[in-house]
């Protein structure tokens, strides 16, 4: 090829070339010398984000087989697609955590590596029965409380906030188990299609609920526990500014909310504080504080209780 492209011109206007060539040499010299931002300044096959939808979508489908897998599948049909659904998805799965691995522990040997990600694979398979039977409890809760769902498949099949959570639960395993990287592709993919973003790190207990969902940040080190709802906009975030060395990583920053708090929309929870259970904390309410059980904070009472810890 010559390296030139025809422009599309308006009628009328001279035809044209672009000489692409020297634009190529530029960049070629930015990746390989001035701007080098490669693992050890070398080639790395990264994981793939489009691979790692079409794994997930399969295991998800793998899960909930009835609901999901393709019309018509026999109900003495439905392990052996659930068999060979898995197969497909853990023999890919295992490739994309391989190439996370080299980012995620650097300098391992490429035996290490495989012997890493089958122990993942072999972890995270292990895992599946037990986290279906957290997320048919998020399914439940969801429907219990919201008004305008009629079946668990709805409420599976339609609502943002599920989706979100099934994502998270499958990234957070695998973030446990150590394929961080692909853990994080996982909940970029959830935050893209629902505008829910969950951190693969942080603990929910299940039960868990968001209404509408839009919005909603949860971050690395927050714990949730058990029949918590978030409305949309609810942040659980850090309260301090980044310092200037760069951030404290894996230290306690994100709040823990205990069992059975409503969080209402535009919220937020900022820094390592304890929202105690039972509590309610109203919308746009901004909080720094902790919260002792069954505390209601509403955005009035809040602003006034601030004002006169300050007399």
């Amino acid at each position: 090829m010559s390296g030139k492209i025809a422009l599309l011109r308006p009628p009328g206007a001279k035809s044209g070339k672009l000489d692409l060539g020297p634009i190529v040499a530029e960049l070629r010299h930015s990746r390989d010398i001035t701007h080098n931002i490669r693992l050890g300044g070398k080639v790395t096959e990264v994981p793939s984000a489009t691979a790692i939808a079409e794994i997930l979508d399969g295991i998800v489908t793998s899960l909930f087989p009835t609901h999901l897998g393709p019309h018509g599948l026999a109900h003495g049909s439905v392990d052996l697609f659930v068999t060979n659904t898995l197969a497909t998805a853990f023999a890919r799965l295992s490739d994309q955590i391989g190439r996370g691995l080299q980012f995620d522990a650097k300098g391992l040997a490429s035996l290490e590596v495989q012997r890493r990600s089958e122990t993942i694979i072999k972890g995270f398979a292990a895992q599946l029965p037990a986290i279906r039977g957290v997320l048919v409890n998020d399914l439940r809760a969801a429907q219990r409380r919201d008004a305008s769902a009629d079946s668990l498949a709805e409420v599976l099949i339609c609502h943002p906030g599920s989706r979100a959570i099934i994502h998270h639960r499958l990234a957070h395993a695998l973030h446990v188990l150590g394929a961080r990287f692909v853990a994080r592709i996982i909940a970029a993919l959830a935050h893209a299609s629902t505008g829910i973003d969950i951190h693969p790190g942080a603990r929910i207990g299940q039960g868990f609920f968001t209404s509408r969902g839009m919005g909603i940040v949860i971050g690395e080190t927050a714990v949730i526990g058990e029949n918590v709802c978030l409305h949309q906009g609810v942040t659980l975030g850090e309260s301090e500014i980044t310092p200037a060395g760069g951030p404290q990583r894996r230290r306690l920053r994100h709040p823990v909310v205990e069992d059975n708090v409503v969080i209402h929309a535009g919220a937020s929870i900022l820094g390592r504080i304890t929202i105690g259970a039972g509590s309610i904390i109203g919308g746009n309410v901004w909080l720094t504080r902790s919260v002792a059980p069954g505390s209601v904070i509403t955005q009035a009472a809040h602003a006034v209780s601030t004002i006169h810890s300050l007399d």
